[in-house]
């Protein structure tokens, strides 16, 4: 790559709580040098960078790139809701709407000033080579780096969930008995095949393994999981403790905890990280903490979802890596790492007795605690040697009239509306507000054709979903009754 020098800009310090002007030196996808405004260098292109802030890239802790075509699906649900929907809320696509899918969550998360992501994707009833490289291209195309860890399980939601069953209409428990996830050997073979010969760079698209929730794995495929991750080397993540009926679940079916149970067979460890985390116990940030494990918080989907509050303070404190992610946009509805960003903040102060998250320590956990959630290198500054990862801010927007403090406006005020260009590895993704790898305009057109298609196909299974949805609220509303570990929701006084 060509000597690149950014002069001109303010320049987000290392410690996230000043923003001195400064000329960035960029050369092969590094920051070379931090240099004072106006020196001279040589054999460089000069970009113009004034009347900008330049900060780290964001990064996107946990999101689905596959639920990029159900924003806006499902109000007034919480998780257990969401799961009973989910045959037509993400069922019904072909590689070509997975394809979709996954550029409409990447190129949301580029023009929002985020540079990567953890994505879960889903394919029913299992993962596909087709499918997984077709998604991988679509990031690819748009330049982010990523980790792609594919969602798998052998149980499905109503086999997982103790009680469930049973606990239906007796004219439904048939059709829900009887539905199944793919088959194991099938599903592992897949991300088995892949991790042999997955094309991409493990620092632009790296391939990993996510058991999606503990209760929606038998022991023996949780082993398995176990295993193909150690043999490959792969980063896994899962969905533990999101929410309260799940540790109640576990209880009944483990005895302890979701994670303690996952840390007895193995899972838990540095490559290891928890999405979510909501009802994690003191004990469970102390093991994940000692496992050198990590959680991604999901401030919107937990709240959109009625999840609870997760005790990041106290993840912190024992000594957990802490990132921030969006979830996927079929739970919280866009890929704004702004805006998590801010709920994280202001999350916070909802919990009693609690050091409440500032600007800049938020911030840090958005750009260097995301990045040790995915295991990207760097520490998600934009200082000497660091990787090129940056995202400049238009300082004339209105975010930015009059500019106060860098680390509390792009925490408290900054919604990616000031966004004007992103690079990533040195190079540039994002120029004057355009993405450089997609047709936006095609994509639309592509998004709303998809969301047809998939409405037509869908159509036969959402009845028989809403009309079981009032049994299955109903049932994990009294499931979660009965753990008791946690507090992680405010009563009405």
């Amino acid at each position: 790559m060509a000597r690149l020098l950014l002069a001109g800009a303010r320049v987000l310090a290392a410690d996230a709580l000043s923003a001195p002007h400064a000329d960035l030196l960029v050369e092969d996808g590094r920051i070379l040098a931090v240099l004072e405004p106006g020196t001279a260098v040589e054999s460089a292109e000069r970009f113009d960078a004034a009347d900008r802030l330049a900060i780290p890239g964001l990064v996107n802790g946990h999101t689905h790139g596959h639920g990029g075509l159900s924003k806006g699906m499902g109000d007034k649900w919480d998780l257990a809701l969401l799961l009973a929907h989910a045959p037509w809320v993400g069922g019904g696509r072909g590689l070509e709407a997975k394809r979709i899918a996954t550029t409409l969550t990447a190129v949301e998360m580029l023009k929002k000033g985020c540079i990567g992501g953890y994505d879960l994707p889903a394919e029913f009833p299992g993962p596909t080579e087709d499918g997984l490289l077709a998604m991988a291209e679509a990031y690819r195309a748009v330049g982010l780096r990523m980790v792609m860890a594919p969602m798998i399980a052998d149980l499905t939601f109503f086999q997982a969930t103790p009680g469930l069953i049973e606990a239906l209409p007796e004219e439904h428990r048939e059709r829900a008995a009887a539905m199944r996830m793919g088959d194991p050997d099938a599903t592992l073979a897949v991300i088995d095949t892949l991790a042999r010969r997955w094309p991409h760079a493990p620092d632009a698209i790296r391939l990993g393994i996510a058991p999606t929730i503990p209760l929606h794995n038998t022991d023996a495929f949780l082993r398995r999981c176990g295993a193909l991750a150690e043999e490959h080397g792969l980063p896994m993540q899962s969905h533990v403790g999101e929410a309260r009926y799940q540790m109640a679940g576990g209880e009944i079916r483990y005895g302890a905890t979701l994670l303690a149970h996952m840390d007895s067979l193995g899972l838990v460890g540095p490559r290891f990280s928890v999405a979510h985390g909501v009802w994690l116990t003191e004990a469970d940030l102390a093991l994940l903490a000692a496992r050198g494990g990590a959680l991604s918080h999901n401030p919107g989907a937990n709240m959109r979802l009625a999840s609870g509050i997760a005790p990041v303070r106290k993840a912190l404190d024992a000594g957990v890596a802490v990132g921030i992610g969006t979830d996927g946009s079929g739970s919280s509805d866009n890929q704004n790492m702004f805006e998590a960003v801010r709920l994280a903040a202001f999350a916070s102060r909802l919990v009693e007795d609690s050091d409440w998250l500032g600007a800049a320590e938020t911030l840090r956990l958005a750009t260097a605690g995301s990045r040790r959630v995915l295991g990207l290198p760097g520490d998600g500054t934009l200082t000497e040697g660091q990787p090129a990862d940056l995202v400049l801010l238009d300082l004339g927007h209105v975010n930015w009239a009059p500019f106060n403090d860098a680390a509390q406006q792009i925490v408290y005020t900054e919604d990616g509306s000031a966004v004007t260009d992103v690079m990533i590895g040195g190079a540039w993704k994002l120029r004057d507000r355009r993405v450089l790898g997609v047709d936006e305009a095609k994509l639309a057109r592509e998004a709303n054709a998809a969301a047809a298609a998939i409405r037509e196909a869908t159509a036969g299974v959402r009845p028989w979903c809403e009309a079981v949805a009032p049994f299955v609220a109903c049932h994990c509303a009294g499931l979660a009754k009965r753990f008791t570990g946690a507090r992680r929701l405010l009563p009405l006084t």
